[in-house]
């Protein structure tokens, strides 16, 4: 009776086995997977390609069902034989068939290992081990030691930036900026402009970022952001550029006609319009002439408090012609200044004899036509 007992509890220790582990006691039927690297190490992001052989080593044609378990989340893989992805695959007796496996591991995985396991369907088991070697990332960094400059508007301002790749492949980035409307920003990795720069894993690349402002552009703070990105991963960075404005200023007419006429000993008054065209005020703007011998000049006002960026005031130019002037072109000038810029402005005058010396002219040749008329009267008959 015991010896009853003890093959029973055998026997169902032997049914339990079977039931549990069928796929691997099934293995002797026919069917055995084999590769010869079922332990390996990688880094993160990459793709491991296996070469499985399927062999049939049995008396009959198998059509094997062929699938992966116990892939990790966002891990990816792919099954093909003869160049065609592949659910299931045909060997015959005494054959031996191979199949491509390629599992890719994410650049975002934790260090550690995993186990998955290739199944041929109610034949036959292959467990492979991956070894993920460190911490994955999908981080880059993008960096400047000096992310602020100060200048004028007419300045180009130039940053040193670096891009690193953190993740275990190489990557490309497309290199993008948005700055203000009329600002331009080029980006000059090893020196050369490029709107894209490749960089290997785990490597920095050097970026000069040259940033010129509108032309017109106001003194103020401006941002400058910049990306660098992918389809895996997306690096930013701002920059900023303070403009302390520009100091310009034009001095002319309303007309912009730089020309008159004027009479030897006569005064005109000219409007003149000082233009504020920087993007600073101006402030304490004064007058000064260079004027010809003997001409006079005044300026009313002879001084503007401010004039604001953009602006223009007017003022009035008094200048008096010498009073022995030769008639002729003479070419008086008119300085407006502040203690940051100056213009000037060079009026051409063409100075005309004054209406009564014209008269006197007139009356001494018709005396002189006289006096000979009546002296050819007088003596002309002897």
């Amino acid at each position: 009776m015991k010896s009853i007992k003890l093959n029973l509890k055998t026997l169902l220790v032997f049914v339990t086995l079977i039931f549990l582990y069928s796929p691997v006691a099934m293995a002797g039927n026919g069917i055995t997977l084999y590769t010869p690297y079922t332990n390996i190490s990688v880094p993160p992001g990459e793709s491991i390609d296996y070469t499985v052989q399927v062999k049939n080593y049995g008396s009959q044609l198998r059509d094997v069902e062929i699938s992966l378990t116990g892939l990790p989340e966002d891990w990816s893989s792919t099954l093909k034989a003869g160049g065609y992805t592949i659910k299931r695959i045909a060997v015959l007796p005494g054959e031996k068939k191979d199949i491509d496996l390629t599992v890719n591991v994410p650049l975002k995985v934790e260090k550690g290992k995993y186990n998955i396991r290739l199944i041929a369907k109610n034949y036959d088991v292959l467990p492979i081990t991956i070894n993920v070697s460190e911490e994955g990332t999908f981080k880059t960094e993008f960096t400047s030691d000096q992310i602020n400059m100060e200048g004028h508007s007419k300045s180009n301002f130039n940053f040193s930036t670096k891009l690193k790749n953190h993740t275990g492949e190489k990557q490309v980035y497309s290199l993008l900026a948005a700055p203000p409307r009329g600002w331009n920003v080029a980006f000059k990795p090893n020196a050369r402009q490029a709107t894209a720069v490749e960089i290997a894993p785990g490597k920095t690349t050097n970026i000069k970022v040259e940033v010129t402002p509108s032309s017109i552009v106001k003194a103020g703070s401006y941002k400058i952001p910049l990306k660098a990105t992918n389809k895996y991963t997306t690096a930013e960075l701002e920059l900023e550029v303070v403009i302390k404005g520009s100091y310009d200023m034009e001095l002319t007419t309303p007309t912009g006609l730089l020309s008159s006429s004027i009479t030897s000993g006569r005064e005109k008054k000219m409007e003149l319009l000082v233009r504020n065209t920087g993007s600073s005020e101006l402030k304490n703007v004064t007058f000064s002439s260079n004027k010809p011998k003997d001409w006079e000049v005044s300026i009313e006002p002879d001084t503007i408090p401010h004039i604001k960026a953009g602006g223009q005031e007017k003022i009035t130019a008094t200048i008096k012609a010498a009073d022995k002037a030769v008639p002729g072109d003479y070419l008086p000038k008119i300085t407006a200044k502040t203690p940051e810029v100056a213009s000037t402005a060079a009026i051409r005058f063409l100075v005309k004899t004054p209406l009564l010396w014209g008269w006197v002219g007139i009356l001494i040749i018709l005396g002189t036509l006289g006096a000979i008329y009546y002296l050819f009267k007088k003596y002309g008959r002897r």
